[in-house]
């Protein structure tokens, strides 16, 4: 009985900070690349009259695919 009272507790955090820092920026990152591969592909049904957010990079493909 005694050895259990004599276990300190653990005090402060449990998770390291910068562990957590790069699963939120990694999420950050993957939602806004996602964003940008979605508004650059072909509109579906009912978004193809919609404007392009002035945000959002217009990216070009290869001649060499469209064919």
């Amino acid at each position: 009985m005694q050895f259990l009272m004599d276990v300190p507790a653990k005090t402060g955090l449990q998770f390291p900070t910068a562990f957590t820092a790069v699963y939120v920026v990694g999420f950050i990152a993957a939602v806004a690349i996602g964003s940008i591969a979605w508004y650059n592909s072909k509109r579906p049904a009912g978004w193809e009259d919609k404007e392009r957010p002035a945000i959002i990079p217009e990216v070009k493909a290869d001649e060499s695919q469209e064919s």
